[in-house]
């Protein structure tokens, strides 16, 4: 332990907080919460710790941060927040980089019902997350067919309803929207309706059949039969689909089934939505973990991640086994529900026989994951063992990076640098230069140039050469890429340059092409690659070329701005385009003003 994080601990206060791990490269590898930080982030450093996994962290530990909360509950919000967005490495994560989706219900005088990713604070209702999308498309489905639910965007406030801005649209014609735009639904009426769509995204689908019963007996009693049989057949559709919903409890509470299955480094969770005794919804969820992580651990990282803001939490949540600070989280839930939530840790009976239904289906998840996992890191395909076959190469190509020149009469020159992995683009990595030190048309210089500076900064770096480096052209390219490279200092390295008149593969040393069958998969998946980079690097220089052309043509009359020189090229194509259009073409485009200007500027030019 270096002096600096010595002194750290040692004036730490014993508040409520959070506190981050970092390693030497200042990189959070661990948050933790404390009810007393000093306490606590003592006990990482005493010599009785024996878990693997905190002795492996302890010796990464060379900084430290410390966040005060006013309490353990602000510090455990805090602390999942923070694990969410660094995901640190001795943390539980979360496997999956995407947001899950919710089905958002609008806060409008007429709401609408739609899929988001994007949970903002407007007021509106979330249901999910929909760890599955089939699930959640799906459930639109079954609203949609069930319910008159607009789809439109329109701005359905009373003012503008009132002024008839809008009109009715097919929906309203085929029977799919009732016409709110042109007031044909009361805002009470539409409104009675979302709030069913609700009971029905919570799983209250007998509640709600009761509720329509109701409704379609006084409709009856009123002498109402058109309101009647519109009920009636909304009831038979969710009768349809109660009678798929499986009865799994004859306790009719509210509640969630949470069961984990964990193996090496891969983790899976499965949760049983059931409401009033009927399983209504499965979520998945994929965590990542180091070894040795105990499964209470486990049970709270997942709950954590689970209930956020907008998920329903139900009266009672099932667990195997008591979650690390379990009244902690209880207290956290409370808040969240705003009512009394119990923890059931069940050890016989029908709930029992239930969780260990969940404890099945998560393990059949885990062992998908693993299966995929297998496939990734073992598969190799068939493209990359061809390839590696026809170039005679002592290791298989996984990582390829290609270079192209692309210039126009010697102006504008630029470089590309695309990469390949496993045989597919790995756009993340795509690389753009501007040559800076040739001048002219040049392109063994350019490639030159920009070899050094990729595999210069690579040494400084200290990262390793891909298994194949190649370059679009043929020998005089290579060659000058192979001078740069053992001027660099790389010795063992796989390099190649593909002419593009006849597809010829050429070697360093070798005057000749080597002979690769035109067939073969490794030779298409080198042009794949080549073309990649030079769709690349022309782009860019198109790019850069119009930029300039902007710049020192059209954005050089008075009056003139970037963004309506670029309506004009996109609408007459080129400079010449606009200096060959007359006033009233031009008028059309930006104005009579702006074409005035434009053409006395050329006209001026002209003379």
């Amino acid at each position: 332990m270096n002096s600096n994080l010595k002194t750290k601990i040692k004036n730490l206060p014993g508040s409520p907080g959070v506190y981050q791990y970092m390693n030497d490269k200042g990189k959070v590898i661990y948050v933790g919460k404390a009810i007393n930080l000093k306490n606590r982030v003592r006990s990482y450093f005493h010599s009785g710790v024996i878990s693997p996994k905190t002795l492996a962290l302890v010796n990464k530990i060379a900084d430290l941060q410390i966040i005060t909360t006013d309490n353990e509950i602000e510090a455990l919000v805090l602390e999942n927040n923070l694990i969410k967005e660094l995901k640190p490495r001795y943390n539980v994560n979360l496997k999956d980089d995407k947001s899950y989706p919710f089905i958002k219900v609008t806060k409008e005088p007429f709401p609408r019902v739609y899929p988001t990713r994007r949970v903002i604070r407007d007021g509106s209702k979330y249901f999910g997350p929909y760890t599955d999308v089939k699930n959640m498309k799906a459930s639109l489905r079954t609203i949609n067919q069930i319910f008159k639910i607009r789809s439109c965007k329109l701005d359905l406030t009373r003012e503008n309803i009132e002024k008839k801005k809008f009109k009715v649209c097919l929906d309203y014609h085929i029977k799919k929207c009732d016409g709110p735009c042109e007031n044909l639904i009361s805002e009470i009426a539409y409104n009675e309706m979302v709030n069913e769509v609700v009971k029905l995204l919570k799983g209250k689908t007998d509640d709600l059949i009761k509720e329509l019963n109701n409704k379609m007996q006084n409709a009856v009693d009123d002498l109402n039969f058109e309101k009647a049989a519109e009920v009636r057949d909304k009831l038979n559709q969710l009768m349809a689909i109660a009678s798929k919903q499986k009865i799994v409890s004859e306790n009719l509470e509210d509640r969630d089934i949470i069961s984990i299955a964990y193996e090496g480094r891969d983790c899976a969770c499965t949760i049983f939505n059931v409401r009033t005794g009927k399983l209504v919804g499965k979520k998945q969820l994929h965590l990542s973990l180091e070894e040795g992580e105990e499964l209470a651990n486990l049970y709270a990282s997942s709950i954590k991640f689970y209930y956020t803001e907008f998920v329903e939490i139900p009266d009672e949540i099932v667990l195997e086994t008591e979650p690390s600070d379990f009244l902690l989280l209880n207290d956290w839930l409370n808040i969240k529900a705003e009512r009394k939530i119990k923890f059931l840790i069940p050890k016989r009976g029908n709930t029992f026989s239930l969780l260990r239904m969940c404890k099945e289906n998560a393990t059949l998840q885990l062992k998908e994951i693993q299966l995929q996992k297998m496939k990734r890191e073992g598969h190799v395909p068939h493209v990359l063992a061809a390839l590696q076959r026809d170039l005679r190469l002592n290791v298989l190509p996984r990582n390829i990076e290609c270079f192209d020149i692309s210039n126009l009469q010697g102006t504008d020159t630029v470089a590309s640098m695309v990469v390949f992995e496993d045989g597919r683009p790995k756009k993340s990595l795509y690389r753009k230069f501007i040559i800076k030190e040739v001048e002219g048309p040049n392109d063994f210089l350019s490639m030159q140039e920009v070899i050094r500076r990729r595999y210069s900064r690579l040494l400084e770096e200290k990262g390793s050469l891909p298994e194949l480096i190649m370059v679009d052209g043929g020998k005089g390219q290579l060659s000058s890429a192979v001078e740069i490279l053992d001027e660099l200092g790389f010795r063992k390295y796989n390099i190649i340059g593909l002419a593009k008149r006849l597809e010829e593969v050429f070697f360093p040393g070798q005057t000749e092409p080597a002979s690769i069958p035109k067939t073969s998969s490794g030779l298409k998946l080198l042009q794949q690659v080549r073309d990649e980079a030079h769709r690349f690097a022309i782009t860019f220089h198109r790019n850069r070329r119009d930029k300039r052309t902007l710049k020192t043509e059209l954005t050089e009359i008075k009056g003139i701005g970037n963004s309506i020189a670029q309506r004009l090229l996109k609408e007459l194509g080129s400079v010449d385009g606009i200096k060959a259009a007359d006033y009233n073409k031009l008028s059309k485009v930006v104005g009579k003003q702006k074409a005035e200007l434009i053409i006395n500027y050329f006209d001026k030019n002209k003379n």
